[in-house]
């Protein structure tokens, strides 16, 4: 237990400054003139790198121990933070995004250590039976969204106060103390690795493994296509004038609806083992609800796209739909994530965990990276109808794959 509150505590103190980055990042160039494609190239690199950290994470993990790839990632965005206060108003457009792409690639790794090695610690260290496996990665992931969610919101208020390089600064430095807090007083428990391991084990035999890793994907690329660059810059045509009085109340009213859509995804995804009953229920039925949660997922994008190509523009009835709309999309999307956390720890076995939830994450980041090169390509080409038409295709492909994992 010790040790799962230690690995928690680095988990959520990472995804608070994860968040606040990304939401400092968007308006910062968003109000300095960045397209949506512009927007969107800056996090792609941050999504490769993802892809690249969790093929080899899960080795590192196994044949170096978890404690490392955890410090790892914590210490990676400290350096990341600081390379991103260098940043020279005076560069050109394309110079500034070429060098933010680094730096957030840089991100990207840190993140993606620093999550592998939490969810694996998860399956290590969960007591067996009574459902345990299944509340414990709830709970470790809902709690970091909801945080995540603060990070939203942490950093539009940032931003709107202090402006963007302070604001980095002051980040840097917070997580440094963590790292520092949490390297002094994590308690053993946690496997120190293996020199045997090897990189080929990464890639899983298990076809239940290898098809939950595709629909992963499919599934964070249906978010992350309305979510990075299309509803956020949406909303800011809708409520800012282009003052800068306006400018502040815009990221204020931005930042709080992505923290709340975070943190209420985050609070479902934690309640998701007791809405499904799944205590009590063997594996093949909990393998059947993912495929009905992601079908009803499937419609909602749809119904939205529909909804935005008939207001054919920014109207107030259309803004509060997808306020709503979205809010139900987040809850639908929550309880599949959190049954995919758990199918993938159910499916893996304890001495190969870190190796097949590096395959299966390195999914996940593929789909965001699909997600958000989709989303400020389908924005910039079609607007906010195709950005949501989008997602509900590439939700529809999840659920052809769910299908399929019996």
């Amino acid at each position: 237990m010790a040790a799962y509150v230690a690995v928690t505590a680095a988990y959520w103190a990472f995804m608070l400054s994860d968040g606040a980055l990304r939401m400092l990042v968007l308006l910062h160039f968003h109000t300095i003139g960045f397209s949506p494609i512009q927007l969107a190239w800056l996090f792609l690199l941050y999504e490769f790198m993802g892809m690249v950290t969790n093929l080899s994470a899960g080795w590192i993990a196994a044949r170096f121990g978890l404690t490392s790839t955890l410090y790892a990632g914590l210490g990676i965005q400290i350096a990341a933070l600081l390379m991103l206060a260098q940043l020279d108003p005076g560069w050109s457009v394309w110079g500034s995004v070429a060098f933010v792409m680094v730096v957030q690639g840089a991100s990207g790794v840190a993140k993606d250590l620093a999550k592998m090695s939490s969810k694996s610690a998860v399956k290590l260290l969960a007591p067996d039976g009574d459902g345990a496996l299944f509340r414990w990665v709830a709970v470790l992931t809902g709690s970091k969204n909801a945080v995540k969610g603060f990070g939203f919101l942490l950093g539009a208020a940032l931003l709107a106060a202090f402006g963007f390089t302070p604001s980095i600064y002051a980040m840097a430095v917070v997580l440094a103390v963590i790292l520092g807090a949490v390297a002094l007083f994590m308690p053993a428990g946690l496997p120190r690795g293996k020199k045997s391991a090897k990189f080929k084990d990464v890639f899983s035999k298990d076809a239940r493994i290898n098809r939950l890793s595709a629909a992963r994907m499919f599934l964070f690329g249906a978010r992350d296509v309305w979510f990075v660059v299309g509803i956020p810059i949406y909303f800011y045509a809708v409520l800012s004038d282009g003052s800068h009085a306006g400018n502040r109340a815009a990221f204020f009213q931005i930042g709080t609806f992505m923290a709340l859509w975070i943190i209420a995804y985050g609070a479902v995804q934690a309640w998701a083992p007791k809405l499904l009953g799944a205590k009590d229920k063997p594996l093949s039925r909990i393998v059947g609800q993912a495929a009905t949660w992601v079908g009803l997922l499937t419609l909602i994008p749809f119904a939205l796209a529909l909804a935005a190509l008939v207001a054919g523009g920014p109207a107030g009835w259309l803004t509060v739909t997808l306020v709503a709309g979205l809010m139900v999309f987040g809850f639908v999307f929550a309880v599949n994530s959190s049954v995919h956390s758990y199918l993938i720890l159910a499916f893996t076995q304890a001495e190969r965990v870190t190796m097949d939830v590096g395959f299966y994450y390195m999914s996940n980041a593929a789909g965001r990276l699909l997600g958000t090169l989709l989303s400020g390509l389908s924005y910039q080409l079609g607007g906010l109808p195709l950005c949501l038409a989008t997602a509900g295709a590439m939700a529809g492909l999840s659920f052809l794959i769910v299908r399929r994992l019996d």
